[in-house]
């Protein structure tokens, strides 16, 4: 019996150990999964959480951040984290941007989005469904933190999903914030890895040239503020002057900003040079897009 304990006891701690910190959220809850979603990514059980990252996804969760009492501007955003379509980069990617918003008044929603394992669509429905129930047309976020102007954020793999969400979603938002997102599937471009997680390592040509985002840019795509690092080795800055070509073909407003250097994933680092250049610089851009 005493062993029996032991053994409980160890795996307890190990859960807990394991568990993802989002204490800062004002509210958790889950959309579906793979049981309850329209479609399936195919896997049976998620995979460990280790350093906040959790892994191969089956679940649909949202955690909602708030600004203090009177500072609400009216305005939310739904945040992508990265992860290369394999797990998820919850802290740097998700609840610290998540705060960072909403010391700037915005309502920050962060989701746990499913991981597509060859199924693209699965990530795609989870974030359209998460712009909808914080425009309130379903039924989760609390009536008083619904908004009606919503953007999106993603960083890297996560950024695919906001760019794939602007111009393929059918609940589109009014803007898209995109940190070294991965746009493009051509060679010497591509994130290889996260382009095998989201269409399958067996992906066609076709399929690759569809899920690269630049082609599929329509005069509905809605604006998009995107940021590099100039010696990022994981995503090329390519990918982000290709989108922002395509969006000024249709002229749709967007900014571009690559800096010197910084490499991949700065997220919300302290340690990235630019931290605080590149904050004023994009709520200045929301506030002029949206007036």
């Amino acid at each position: 019996m005493k062993r029996i304990l032991l053994s409980f006891a160890l795996l307890l701690l190990a859960g807990i150990a394991m568990a993802q910190d989002m204490s800062g959220a004002t509210l958790t809850f889950k959309i579906w999964d793979n049981q309850t979603a329209p479609h399936s990514n195919g896997l049976a059980e998620a995979g460990a959480i280790q350093n906040n990252r959790p892994a191969y996804t089956t679940d649909a969760i949202l955690y909602l951040y708030t600004p203090k009492s009177g500072q609400h501007n009216g305005r939310g955003v739904v945040i992508c984290p990265g992860g290369g379509y394999r797990h998820l980069s919850m802290e740097n990617e998700g609840s610290k941007m998540a705060e960072w918003f909403t010391s700037q008044g915005y309502v920050a929603v962060v989701l746990h989005y499913r991981m597509p394992n060859g199924h693209p669509e699965v990530p795609l429905e989870d974030a359209c469904e998460a712009i909808r129930l914080l425009r309130g047309k379903g039924e989760g976020i609390p009536t008083e933190w619904q908004v009606e102007q919503v953007g999106i954020v993603g960083a890297s793999a996560g950024g695919h999903l906001a760019a794939m969400t602007s111009t393929m979603g059918w609940e589109r938002p009014d803007f898209s914030l995109l940190f070294y997102p991965v746009i493009s599937a051509g060679e010497g471009r591509q994130h290889k890895g996260s382009f095998d997680n989201l269409l399958g390592a067996q992906r066609t040509e076709e399929a690759s040239a569809y899920y690269s985002l630049q082609n599929r840019v329509t005069a509905q795509t809605p604006p998009a503020f995107i940021l590099f690092a100039d010696d990022d080795k994981s995503v090329p800055s390519i990918n982000g002057t290709l989108y922002y070509a395509a969006l000024k073909s249709y002229g749709i407003k967007a900014s571009l900003h690559i800096y010197p250097y910084g490499g991949h994933g700065f997220g919300m680092k302290d340690t990235f040079h630019y931290k605080h250049s590149w904050m004023p610089l994009m709520l200045d851009w929301i506030d002029t897009i949206l007036k």
